[in-house]
């Protein structure tokens, strides 16, 4: 039986290098060579917030106080956190456990487990209605997405997507959330009121994360196998523009002011991608590209779209982008192997320790079950 701290990430990490192309990890779609180099320190405007980060290899969420960029506490004992999402309310953050199969909810008054929901097999991404009513779980290992009953802490529906759905997220209106099928070709979109998928879009090779514009016209998507991001109308469902970005990009993120697109580019594990790249939204072109770290991977953007967060896999730490002008002004040092990461607009909360466990439940015959 393999390693349990090298389950989740590690086929993950193979399966996305297995298609990323090599390309140059320094330049844009126009030849623009990288705008900026990342620094340890500099001077950052302060701003309220909380960034929570996976650290999918070390079993722990990282909290970052953003107003300091500076670590606040680390909850260890969640297995194989591939991602997490902050809830619309702020009150609580969920996650999931890859090694456990398991959603799970964290108060984040006090850091504490407020409670577990079973899912699917290895679960990658978790996402909130605007509502917080509902939770949904891509499960890469069934080809389906749970629907949890945020309230309840229960189970309400599970829906056969595409192949290896990965990345996940509603619309601004609530009404679709759109589904990036890893290891094949579409877009699944489900209609949250009756918890049923009603299309599949076809978009290009690998696709790996969405994001809404925030007027929620628009969702942008990454082609991991074809070092792009594609754009689909929502309306028509029709795929409308494709714009190149560095080597291997995964999530994708839209400022709330709907200027930009940014695309982390991770590369790959032998050759991996050092940049952010950052697309016009109204010319659908690349203006930008940023060195931010090792294995660019998850970005997320503050409410004032000032500054973006960006996960370096490979180089177990969080760069913070200044958007407006083109660098990194922090370096921030996280757990092991960084995956996914939100931000959430409260200051976070005071933590007694540096570190905090958390108990997770045991589920009897799991490793066994898991072991393939």
């Amino acid at each position: 039986m393999r390693p349990q701290k090298t389950f989740i990430l590690a086929p993950r990490l193979v399966f996305l290098a297995g298609f990323a192309l090599v390309v140059s990890a320094c330049t844009g779609a126009s030849g623009q060579s990288s705008l900026s180099s990342p620094s340890s320190q500099a001077n950052v405007k302060p701003i309220q917030g909380t960034v929570w980060v996976a650290d999918e290899h070390g079993d722990s969420l990282t909290v970052i106080d953003a107003a300091s960029n500076k670590i606040v506490t680390q909850l260890v004992g969640v297995e194989g956190p591939h991602n997490l999402q902050v809830a619309p309310n702020s009150k609580s953050v969920w996650a999931v456990s890859g090694h456990g199969s398991l959603a799970l909810m964290i108060d984040a008054a006090n850091y504490s487990l407020h409670g577990t929901v079973p899912t699917g097999k290895d679960p990658a991404h978790i996402v909130l209605t605007p509502d917080g009513k509902k939770a949904y779980v891509t499960n890469g290992g069934d080809d389906t997405v749970t629907v949890i009953d945020a309230a309840a802490m229960k189970t309400l529906a599970t829906i056969p997507v595409g192949a290896y759905p990965h990345g996940l997220r509603p619309s601004p209106d609530g009404k679709w959330v759109y589904v990036a099928n890893a290891k094949g070709t579409t877009l699944s979109v489900i209609d949250t009121a009756t918890d049923t998928k009603v299309d599949d879009i076809e978009v290009g090779q690998k696709p790996v994360q969405v994001g809404f514009s925030p007027d929620g016209k628009f969702v942008y998507f990454s082609l991991n196998a074809e070092n792009a991001i594609g754009k689909v109308d929502v309306a028509t469902r029709a795929l409308v523009g494709k714009a190149e970005v560095g080597a291997g990009p995964i999530q994708v993120y839209v400022t709330p002011d709907n200027r930009y697109v940014l695309a982390a580019n991770q590369g790959t594990q032998d050759n991996p991608s050092t940049t952010v790249s950052i697309i016009d939204a109204s010319t659908f072109t690349v203006a930008g590209t940023v060195e931010t770290g090792k294995g660019a991977h998850g970005v997320v953007i503050d409410p004032t779209s000032r500054y973006a967060y960006v996960t370096n896999i490979y180089g177990d730490d969080v760069a913070v982008l200044d958007i407006n002008e083109r660098k990194v002004v922090a370096t921030i040092p996280s757990g092991k192997g960084p995956n996914g990461i939100s931000f959430s607009p409260q200051a976070p909360a005071a933590a007694v320790a540096p570190e905090v466990k958390i108990e997770m439940p045991h589920l009897d015959g799991m490793d066994e079950d898991m072991d393939h």
